[in-house]
């Protein structure tokens, strides 16, 4: 994997191979950051970045400037992987090694950006309960966007909060704002 744009632009990040992930791909985390850099001045926001597996999307958000960032995943490789690459890069991103529904239904951490990349074989109704969580909880500021990354094939379009979606390949960003 490697950071596209900021600070670290094409840094290379090379991931242990025993970790239990699906990175967002290069060209698929562009387009995503070409939409997010529309929207918002990475300098100015915080993020909360759910299922960090790798820790990709907060290595991105931080090249670009993002000072608060945290990344939460239930495997402790995963988090310790992150660690190792906040120190080394000397990035600041606060992780939280939990279950990321156990961590949504108790965190009063409110930000700009969550995304979440969940496995890509969760059901529908798995995927739709974070967007719930999320809302429920009012976990996101005021022109606050969640980002759920899924499956072609997960249809996510019955929740009332989804504003659109892009498709890259197989993977499809879905977008979920308050109004």
């Amino acid at each position: 994997m490697r950071i596209i744009s900021g600070k670290y632009k094409s840094k290379r990040i090379s991931a242990p191979k025993n970790l239990p992930v699906r990175p967002t791909t290069d060209m698929a985390k562009e387009s995503l950051f070409n939409i997010l850099n529309n929207l918002y001045y990475f300098d100015s926001i915080s993020v909360l970045d759910l299922f960090a597996g790798t820790g990709n999307i907060s290595y991105e958000f931080a090249s670009r400037g993002t000072e608060t960032i945290y990344a939460v995943d239930g495997h402790y490789g995963c988090v310790k992987f992150i660690n190792q690459i906040s120190k080394e890069l000397d990035l600041d991103i606060t992780t939280f090694k939990s279950d990321v529904f156990k961590f949504l239904e108790k965190t009063t951490i409110k930000t700009d950006v969550i995304f979440a990349d969940p496995p890509y074989d969760f059901e529908a109704a798995q995927f739709l309960k974070i967007a719930d969580l999320v809302f429920e909880k009012e976990l996101l500021n005021e022109e606050g966007v969640l980002i759920i990354e899924h499956s072609k094939h997960t249809d996510l379009t019955s929740h009332p909060k989804l504003s659109y979606q892009k498709r890259y390949g197989g993977s499809v960003f879905s977008f979920f704002e308050l109004e």
